[in-house]
């Protein structure tokens, strides 16, 4: 593969035109090629893609699956009655749902910080390993109390997981690719919602146990966990400057890609100070408001799936059985979304198209008669499982597509995502068994922060598309976001150059 458009670490990507021919071993006419985010060479740069395809998301997809497996197979234990085994009373089970994301949220900005400080390639394995060992714990809790504590150590060791994979992943891909490769990853998170079902009603299925089946369900779990953080602690390349299966023009060309069209400056060291400074945006507090809308109707899913169908009236195997469809169907939802989003280069209006799945799915499911229109109320769980996947991914693509400042990137992303996480205290606190079967107050709340959601998204896109036409006014010309590499952008916004991702 010819790379001769790369820059080295080293190079400069500013100067005279004699630095620049130097820098790229260029002639001059391609200096504004070199510079800018634009694509210099396609074939070089899918190849190289494909490598990162092939070596990186398969193993982050295993690793996320099995921490959505980890953190919401208490549903399905439900189902095996870990409630009525372990003699909950009352709102117990709501509130061990609950504690799980006050150590979540308080702990994800610190371990966050500690994972750009350290490196992902290091620090996600060791997160794998914690939750691994908690989730195969919970194999011996006897009471109440026993898996409390355990669901809080579950909360601290997952708290940065997803942060930490998207800051990884923008340090190999540029901005108009992350979304759909993001999009493969977090499919995970749906296809272990599905495989937790099937996993379910196959330990349910076992005669004759020797301990309670639920039990099984966490053992088996866990312990695949603990064993997959093991490969990976030694499989992750720490950058794709360092990844020992580039060659060294390809390390070149993965440098450049990055730091015209992803960070400002790649690899730079973490300031907390400095990183701090993406509260003074005030399109920061959007994407965090956008979060909360967000995190209701995906943890209501995740959280209460097994709980919506068996409303349908099925038998205990049935009800786990069909709530594999709906998040297959998420995933896929998920994947036509997100590679759409990435072809057009937007994410707004496809955010606000899956918060209005989701409101849809959650009102028809509250508004008919479920046993008598069955199928109908099927297809809404559907709607439910299209319109919390979507959104979550390309969410957290928008603001790091808009923040080019490393820190400023993981200090948002370890506050946004545990920020919708944290809406599980919310989820788990309106699905109230005196509100059971129906769960009609729940329902609708959920819906009304879908609608919430797709109107604060809907206003912040038309917000920075009009702020892009102020900007290319004031310059006299439209300026396409691909002219400007991110180095120059290091202050986001405040730059004049800045456009917004839209």
């Amino acid at each position: 593969m010819t790379d001769q458009k790369a820059v080295t670490p080293t190079g400069s990507l500013g100067g005279d035109s004699a630095d620049v021919k130097a820098a790229y071993n260029v002639d001059t006419e391609s200096h504004l090629e070199a510079t800018t985010a634009y694509v210099v060479d396609h074939h070089a740069e899918r190849a190289l893609c494909r490598k990162f395809d092939l070596r990186l998301l398969p193993v982050l997809a295993i690793m996320y699956l099995f921490n959505a497996l980890d953190k919401g197979n208490l549903g399905n234990a439900k189902t095996a009655d870990i409630d009525k085994d372990l003699h909950f009373k009352n709102n117990q089970y709501n509130i061990i749902l609950s504690v799980f994301y006050v150590p979540y949220v308080i702990f994800a900005p610190l371990i966050g910080m500690l994972g750009k400080k350290y490196g992902p390639h290091k620090v996600l394995p060791i997160m794998m390993f914690s939750f691994g060992t908690m989730t195969t714990l919970m194999t011996s809790v006897q009471n109440f109390g026993g898996v409390m504590a355990l669901r809080w150590f579950l909360g601290m060791a997952e708290s940065a997981f997803f942060p930490l994979v998207i800051y990884y992943l923008t340090t190999f891909y540029r901005r108009g690719e992350l979304g759909r490769r993001l999009a493969i990853f977090y499919a995970a998170s749906n296809i272990a919602n599905a495989f937790s079902g099937l996993l379910a009603v196959g330990v349910f299925s076992i005669k004759n146990p020797k301990m309670e089946k639920w039990r099984y369900l966490f053992l088996i779990e866990g312990l695949l966990t603990v064993a997959f953080a093991i490969f990976v602690f030694f499989y992750l390349p720490e950058s794709a400057a360092t990844a020992k299966f580039l060659n060294e023009e390809e390390r070149k060309l993965a440098y450049h890609r990055i730091q015209v069209d992803s960070s400002s400056t790649v690899n730079e060291k973490f300031n907390l100070k400095d990183s701090l400074k993406i509260f003074k945006q005030p399109s920061a507090y959007a994407f965090l408001a956008i979060e909360i809308c967000l995190g209701v109707p995906l943890q209501s899913v995740s959280l209460f799936l097994p709980q919506i169908v068996g409303r349908l009236g099925y038998s205990r195997i049935k009800t786990n059985l069909y709530t594999v469809a709906p998040n297959i169907s998420g995933a896929v939802m998920l994947l036509i979304l997100a590679f759409a989003s990435d072809f057009t280069r937007r994410r707004g209006p496809f955010i606000v198209l899956g918060f209005l799945f989701t409101f849809t799915g959650f009102i028809i499911y509250a508004a008919i008669d479920v046993l008598e229109k069955k199928t109908i109320a099927y297809f809404a769980c559907f709607m439910m499982c299209w319109g919390t996947s979507a959104p979550s991914v390309l969410l957290s693509t928008w603001y790091n597509n808009n923040t080019p400042h490393e820190g400023r990137r993981v200090v948002l992303t370890s506050v946004g995502v545990p920020l919708a996480n944290l809406m599980g205290v919310v989820s788990s606190n309106i699905f109230t068994p005196q509100s059971a079967p129906n769960y009609i107050p729940a329902l609708a709340t959920t819906a009304a922060f879908g609608a919430t959601g797709a109107l604060i998204a809907g206003l912040l896109s038309v917000f920075m598309i009009l702020d892009n036409i102020r900007r290319d006014r004031k310059l006299g010309r439209k300026l396409d976001i691909r002219e400007v590499p991110t180095e120059q952008l290091r202050d986001g916004p405040a730059v004049p150059e800045f456009r917004w991702f839209l």
